[in-house]
């Protein structure tokens, strides 16, 4: 009848961790403080996110997670510390159902910064060699998705190398990039020099609309700010994108189920959320809508683009703040989140645990079929 109570840092209950640690333990998790951020007095301190976790060889009648200043009388705690079934999320490469669009990282620089440039180095790229500016394309990571800063990069996908001869400045930047790949000690940057005018790894496809999620956001937001962009943007590798996606999956991932779902299985940076196409995404599970409630999503998802067009001046981290979101971008968000919740079969009272639990029992279903 020994129970031990164990502190770690956050990371055993989050992410591929999970299912890496839990099977080793082979007990039962009777009470769990979730992450919380452990201080101390130290001069030189670096704050570290914590949990506890109560567990035995027996279960207790009463199981009990502390979050905060609540105090929740659970059934079972999972590796997760959430009152659902013991589920482990494994990694997978591809989407639990096949009609769900592919996630794929953001393109793949490489490049030393030789083939990206600052608004400054735009202008003067563009005032001294003229002819540079059909191939300069807005750059995305996700710095400058959620808070707006213009960077740029040279897109050279089946630039004719006969143009590219008469731009001096834009060979520069091709050769010194050639030139960095080429002293890479890497090998598998090394190969890429053959080809210095292209990123070294372009995972995005030409003149295709795309889903953008940024790999790392806030945790102090309610909703994870993703975008539905056109092709004119190029991505790099801090945002994961969905190429082929439409307005109907925006909706479906800027809800609050999802958001749900992220908050519960995602790593952490810190308390940052990290987005993982192969953890959080491949292993959400979709619902399945009428045609009505389909054409429903798609015009709240919609309603939400609407919303943020109406304020250029804000950034999507000033939307996004709890402090300053407007009301009717947190109205249409609410709208979405109820087309979403009815389209799942959602009580539209559930709480957010209740509707992982359901998410979970949904993945436990799909994941073993």
């Amino acid at each position: 009848k020994i129970e031990v109570a164990f502190v770690s840092t956050n990371s055993i209950t989050q992410g591929e961790t999970v299912a890496r640690f839990l099977p080793f333990l082979n007990v039962d998790y009777n009470f769990a403080c979730r992450a919380f951020k452990w201080d101390s007095e130290s001069i030189q301190k670096a704050a570290v996110h914590c949990v506890i976790i109560g567990f035995a060889n027996f279960e207790r009648d009463e199981k009990i997670i502390f979050d905060g200043e609540q105090k929740i009388f659970a059934e079972n705690i999972n590796g997760y510390l959430l009152d659902a079934p013991n589920i482990l999320i494994l990694s997978r490469n591809k989407p639990l159902s096949d009609d769900v669009p592919q996630m794929v990282y953001g393109n793949k620089p490489a490049d030393w910064g030789n083939l990206i440039l600052s608004p400054e180095e735009r202008d003067e790229l563009i005032s001294k060699n003229p002819g540079a500016e059909k191939f300069i394309r807005p750059l995305l990571g996700a710095e400058e998705f959620l808070h707006d800063k213009k960077r740029y990069c040279l897109w050279l996908v089946n630039a004719n190398p006969g143009e590219l001869k008469k731009l001096p400045l834009v060979m520069k930047r091709i050769k010194a990039c050639k030139d960095k790949r080429s002293q890479s000690i890497a090998a598998g940057i090394r190969k890429f020099a053959d080809t210095p005018t292209l990123f070294a790894q372009i995972t995005q496809p030409e003149g295709k609309n795309f889903i953008l999620v940024p790999r790392h956001s806030s945790e102090n937001r309610c909703y994870l700010p993703i975008g539905f962009l056109n092709s004119d943007n190029i991505t790099n590798d801090a945002v994961q994108i969905i190429p082929d996606a439409t307005i109907y999956h925006f909706g479906i991932l800027t809800s609050s189920v999802h958001m749900a779902w992220v908050r519960a299985v995602a790593g952490r940076l810190e308390m940052r959320y990290r987005y993982s196409k192969d953890i959080v995404y491949n292993n959400f599970v979709w619902c399945s809508p009428t045609e009505s409630q389909r054409k429903k999503i798609e015009q709240t998802a919609q309603k939400i683009l609407d919303v943020r067009a109406k304020y250029p001046d804000a950034t999507l981290a000033d939307l996004y703040d709890e402090n300053t979101m407007p009301p009717d971008l947190r109205k249409a968000h609410a709208e979405n989140d109820k087309a979403v919740m009815a389209a799942y079969g959602f009580d539209k009272n559930l709480s957010e645990s209740e509707i992982v639990a359901e998410l979970m029992k949904l993945y436990k279903k799909f994941a073993s079929t």
